[in-house]
């Protein structure tokens, strides 16, 4: 039971945030799509996938960060610091997922199969980024919007609709907001040992940063309701959505690092907010 456990932990399956972070965004774009409840098949295939790579993620994340972990207070107890999981055995943990993550994609079309390829890349460049640039959460926004392209198409969409583009560039940005909150946490180790990110560019402008940012997203998503001609519903979503992230900003004015990381963990909210928005605004009109 304990391998069982230090495997699961790999995968994260004790801390689903990240899974809920990218599973919302995915929903977003299917709803789109489908100017309303998308394909019953889709949808399970979607949620699973979302799954199978977010845990894929955490394992090379913990990989690519094995040196380094040891010596950060939040991780320093990780299967691999620790020594309950291989490093080889997390390399194969990966590639099972991996394959998972693609068994699931062969149930849709040549299209989303094609870009999943893309997916897989950004998904396995995003830990190793944090050695050779302050942009990592980029880098996790766009591999953490790859799959709104990805359900779109699979549901009919085109990837010459520039809603969709207008969504995945909200994603991003509100990626980059909430994961610079989630570096905040760690910003003084990773001072120490040389790990680079957004907490650490914007210094002293952080949080300024974060609400622009936020601001930027909302902007978009607003945007993509006008196009579609979403109901007022979707629009009352945003603006509870704004609200939330006022009190995140609120909540971490201070720079704590137990409230950085609630108003990180916060953001499931706000996924969900816009969510029902999107549902509600095709059904209601």
């Amino acid at each position: 039971m304990s391998r069982i456990k230090a495997f699961a932990e790999l995968a994260r399956l004790d801390k689903p945030i990240g899974t809920l972070l990218l599973l919302w965004p995915t929903l977003w774009a299917l709803w789109l799509a489908a100017d309303g409840m998308p394909d019953w098949h889709l949808l399970l295939i979607f949620i699973a996938g979302v799954f199978s790579m977010r845990s894929a993620g955490c394992v090379i994340n913990d990989y690519a960060d094995r040196k380094v972990d040891g010596s950060v207070e939040r991780t320093k107890n990780r299967p691999l610091p620790s020594g309950r999981v291989s490093e080889k055995e997390a390399l194969c943990f990966f590639a099972f997922l991996c394959v998972i993550s693609f068994i699931l994609v062969l149930f849709t079309d040549l299209k989303t199969i094609l870009l999943s390829f893309v997916g897989l890349f950004l998904a396995a460049l995003y830990p190793f980024m944090k050695r050779f640039t302050h942009l990592p959460q980029l880098f996790l926004g766009l591999a953490f919007s790859w799959a709104i392209p990805m359900a779109y198409v699979a549901q009919g969409g085109s990837l010459s609709d520039i809603q969709l583009w207008m969504l995945f560039l909200a994603n991003v940005f509100w990626t980059i907001a909430y994961d610079t909150y989630y570096a905040m946490v760690d910003r003084n180790d990773d001072l120490t040992i040389g790990i680079k990110s957004t907490a650490i560019l914007f210094a002293q402008y952080d949080l300024l940063i974060i609400v622009l940012l936020q601001g930027l997203a909302l902007s978009l998503i607003v945007w993509v309701g006008v196009i579609e001609g979403l109901s007022g519903w979707f629009h009352l979503s945003l603006l509870v959505a704004g609200a939330l992230f006022m009190q995140q900003l609120w909540q971490a004015r201070h720079r704590d690092r137990a409230a950085c990381f609630k108003s990180f963990l916060d953001n499931n909210r706000v996924g969900f907010c816009v969510f029902v928005g999107f549902a509600a605004g095709f059904f209601v009109h």
